[in-house]
């Protein structure tokens, strides 16, 4: 196989990899902006804090941090719901939700990543799994294990959380929440119940992605800030509420990460996925797979 074309399928298969970590980190905004109209950019401050949660019981108990992760969601869910109840009383049920809720989940990301710098400090933190150095190799094609497993899993909880919303009645609830509440109202159902559930949803689903990201690389307590772009580029991108839409864009943005940095060099890689997104909202601004 000449170099040129093993580099090519080394790119395709880190970037549909690497495609899935975005689509773990960006479902839960499809959920919470696509959906429920809670432009939620504290998002990756409970990514990182899964990752955090998730180093300590590695590190103090060897545990692999995927496992706990999920073992660990109804947490995070517990807290979202907490969250969108201080919000929706302070905020959306006086009307004050766009620029006062904006500024409310701002002060949120700032206060979770002071609070993990002075718990962990700035140093980077990574921890240690059975499947971190091992790479299977097909041909002259690479599949290392610590973007493998969390691919999987991370597919699997898209795949999930998109059956769950359109093959079960809360699930279609939360399709219609933004659409048509007094509908819902009428047929006996609480849009703010339901809201509160999907949000608590959506935060689950960041804490199980911040156990693939530190499976995948080291982080430390402001590493956040540089998915809050790129989770809510990949929302746009797939399309606004689209979960399947969700998993195209997270393999677009990463398949162009991949490229760009194989053949240009990684400085450049954020500059072509923020262009692919300019290019989708000037051409089809509902998204690839948006209604």
């Amino acid at each position: 196989m000449e170099l040129s074309t093993a580099l090519v399928l080394n790119a395709i298969i880190a970037g549909l990899l690497l495609g899935g970590l975005y689509a773990a980190m960006s479902v839960g905004i499809s959920i919470s902006f696509g959906m429920l109209d809670v432009v939620n950019i504290a998002h990756p401050a409970f990514i990182i804090l899964g990752s955090y949660i998730a180093y300590i019981v590695n590190d103090r108990l060897g545990f692999d941090p995927i496992l706990v992760s999920v073992v660990l969601s109804p947490l995070f869910f517990a807290l979202g719901m907490a969250l969108y109840r201080i919000y929706y009383l302070c905020f959306e049920k006086r009307g004050q939700e766009s620029l006062r809720g904006l500024a409310f989940f701002f002060g949120i990301l700032f206060i979770t990543e002071v609070a993990l710098v002075l718990i962990f400090g700035v140093d980077y933190r990574l921890v240690q799994t059975a499947y971190g150095q091992t790479t299977w190799r097909l041909g002259a094609v690479d599949f290392p294990l610590r973007l493998v497993v969390p691919f999987l899993v991370s597919v699997t909880m898209v795949v999930s959380v998109q059956l769950f919303l359109t093959h079960t009645f809360f699930g279609r609830a939360v399709l219609a929440v933004a659409q048509d509440q007094l509908a819902l109202r009428l047929m006996g159902v609480n849009p703010v119940r339901v809201k509160e559930l999907a949000f608590a949803l959506s935060i689950a689903t960041a804490g199980v992605a911040g156990a693939f990201l530190i499976v995948i690389q080291p982080v430390q307590p402001s590493i956040g800030r540089e998915f809050i772009g790129l989770a809510f580029a990949v929302c746009v991108l797939g399309g606004m509420g689209s979960i399947w839409g969700t998993l195209l864009g997270a393999f677009v943005l990463g398949l162009a990460e991949s490229f760009t940095s194989t053949f240009f060099g990684p400085s450049w890689a954020p500059a072509v996925s923020f262009g692919l997104l300019l290019a989708t909202l000037a051409f089809k601004p509902s998204g690839l797979l948006g209604r």
